[in-house]
This record gives structure tokens, sequence and C-alpha cells, in this order.
């Protein structure tokens, strides 16, 4: 894999054991199996790019808060470093990781499992940059803009090079979890991961977390950007009407880490499947495993409690078939709203939000 030089130290650094999806941008994901820890590791966690990476100067860098607010702030790097901080730890997830389940297959990064990580996260709340800019009384969405741009791949283009800007409702901006982060567990941002300041909005797809954030602008309006209609968006119905709406929310879901696809298994042994679960907003409050494709399920044990907008890690203690043959693995996550992960991928999603139980095939024979 290509090294790259870090922007402030110059050092050669590369990923360590991140599986290319794509290069020219940096698609990357983790290889699922690898799950161990709570915490993902930097050096593990998915890097989803829409445009190369923006050189990044520290001593220039502002980032501006700018539209409907009484008064604009220009904001250095220092400025927000000198601020008073939180830390929190929130599960991202691409709203196309598992892409490559989708039958029959659908264009996008081919993701597997591993467009997903938890993290710990460190930065100023945006509310607490809000309230000193001064939102006005008929704000609805704050826009937040980043520093790399080019013309997207996929259609329908816009006319021109954009920047990639997402933006989030006014209530979602004010909860205290909301970051304008500069650190990931415990260390700087790389510069894959947003340097020098990136957003992180709990309980949203990735893309709501913006990286490499220089603008956020107070709209009075809706938000109709590239990457919040064109794109990263799905089909609701109105009263019979199809009409486009925004992807925010993670949904509910499931993920096996252990066995892995098509791994082979000795007959009549003890094994344990180990995966993670998570969810937007609800916690995630059950966790079943199906050893036969569906056909019956018995409940798996959560190894971490309850952590709003944190990923909970699950084992089940399982002794393989004396049979030998080829099995489907299945795991369904319940919520504390007591809704289940549904039987099957919505279409009106598209090529996102593929959150069913996702079929983990293995075969047991002697080794």
């Amino acid at each position: 894999m290509d090294t790259r030089t870090d922007n402030w130290s110059g050092t050669a650094v590369r990923p360590v054991g991140l599986i290319i999806r794509q290069k020219d941008p940096n698609n990357l994901e983790m290889p699922f199996d690898q799950l161990g820890d709570f915490i993902t590791p930097s050096e593990l966690f998915y890097i989803r790019s829409h445009f190369p990476t923006p050189e990044m100067n520290p001593v220039a860098y502002r980032l501006s808060i700018r539209g409907a607010v009484l008064n604009k702030l220009s904001l250095s790097y220092a400025d927000i470093r000198a601020m008073p901080s939180r830390t929190c730890v929130a599960t991202l997830e691409c709203a196309g990781n598992s892409r490559v389940f989708l039958v029959p297959p659908v264009p996008g990064a081919q993701w597997e499992l591993g467009a997903v990580g938890n993290a710990e996260w460190t930065g100023v709340p945006l509310s607490v940059l809000l309230e000193s800019a001064g939102l006005a009384d008929d704000v609805c969405d704050l826009v937040l803009e980043g520093a790399d741009r080019g013309v997207p791949k996929e259609e329908p283009k816009p006319p021109g090079p954009i920047s990639y800007a997402r933006s989030i409702p006014r209530a979602r901006a004010m909860e205290p979890d909301v970051l304008i982060a500069y650190q990931m567990n415990g260390q700087d941002l790389t510069p894959d991961h947003g340097y020098p300041l990136r957003a992180i909005v709990p309980g949203h797809y990735g893309m709501a977390s913006v990286k490499w954030l220089t603008d956020i602008i107070a709209a009075t309006q809706p938000f109709q950007g590239y990457w919040q209609t064109s794109d990263y968006g799905y089909w609701d119905d109105s009263e019979g009407t199809p009409v486009r709406r925004p992807l925010a929310e993670m949904k509910l879901k499931s993920q096996i880490a252990r066995p892995r696809v098509y791994e082979r298994l000795e007959p009549d042994r003890p094994y344990t499947i180990f995966g993670a679960a998570w969810a937007g907003d609800t916690d995630v409050a059950e966790i079943w495993i199906s050893l036969d494709g569906g056909a019956s399920w018995a409940q798996g044990e959560f190894l971490d409690p309850m952590n709003r907008h944190a990923w909970r890690r699950w084992k089940y203690d399982w002794t393989t078939p004396a049979q030998s043959g080829r099995y489907t693995l299945l795991a369904r996550a319940t919520g504390a709203d007591q809704r289940a992960q549904p039987d099957g991928h919505n279409p009106n999603f598209g090529s996102y939000v593929i959150d069913h139980p996702l079929p983990i095939e293995i075969f047991v024979a002697a080794l």
C-alpha cells in the first residue's frame, strides 16, 4: 500500500491492514474479522473520501461560522484547541456499508462489513460555537462544509466542481455530543480522518460527520445541496407521492465478525461467534443468532453495556455441528424501542442502508 506523508510531522505513514475498495480518493475498510476491543484502533478505522485529501495548513486554517447568525465568527485552530473540550464515544458507519451483500449487485464502493468503527472523539461542542455566533430564530439547518472539492463521479453530476457539504437539523446540532473534533482516540486527527477539524454527529450515518471542516452555515431553508438530495438520499412516500429525503439516523444493525464468510470450522468443536451491533436513535437491547439460515434463533450475550451511539460487542458460545456441510449464520438485533432489524433490504434506500441480517456462510468439515 502506498505511503503518505503526515501533514504536520513529515513522517511517512500508511494504513495498517485496511482493505482497499477505491484509490484516488482513498476508500479503505477495516477487515471486520479483526474486531476486538470496544474502541477501534485509529489505524484500522475505515476511511471514506469523496475527493482527494486536501492539504491543510493549521496556522492559516480558519473555521467560519456564518449565514443567519448575529455574530459571524472566524476561528483559528488554536482558538478551537483553547476552548473547553468534551469527549464522547461514537460509532460511525458509512451508509453504503455491506453493499456487497445486495442482490443483484449495485454500483458504488463494494464495502463488505468494515465501513464502520467505534472511536473516542474529543473536541468542542458545536452548540457552544453556535451560541457564540447567535442563531437567528428561523434557522432550521446547519450546513457543514469541508475543504475537499471536486466533481462527483455519480450521476446526475453538477455542472462544475463542488465542495463536500451536508446539513443537520438545528435541534440535532444543539445536542451536547455533536462535536467539532480535533482528536480521535486521544491523538490528533490524521489527514485521512479530517485533520485539523471535523464534525462528529453521533447517531447519523458517517457522511454527516464532515471532514476537513471549514464552514458552518446557518440556513433558514432546508439545505438542498448535491450530497443532501442527489446522493445520500432516499425515496419516501408522502400521501402517495414519492419524495426525496436525506439519509440521517443510522438504522439498527448487527454484524458477525467471526467466523468469516466461507471460513472452514472443524465439526463438533466449541466455537464463540463474535460480532457487534449498533443503532442511531435507540439503544441496542437484544441480540439474536441463527445457526440455520433464520429457521430458529437463540439469544446472544453482550460484552458491553448500553451506551447511546456506541456499538455493543456480543458473543454466542456454540458447538459446531457434528455433520459436515455448508451453514448460514445470521445475527439480528432488537432495539429498546422493541423494533428489530427488517427481513430484507428496502429498495427505497437504493444502494444504502443495508440493515437486514447479513448471511455469513461457513463450511463445517474436518481440517
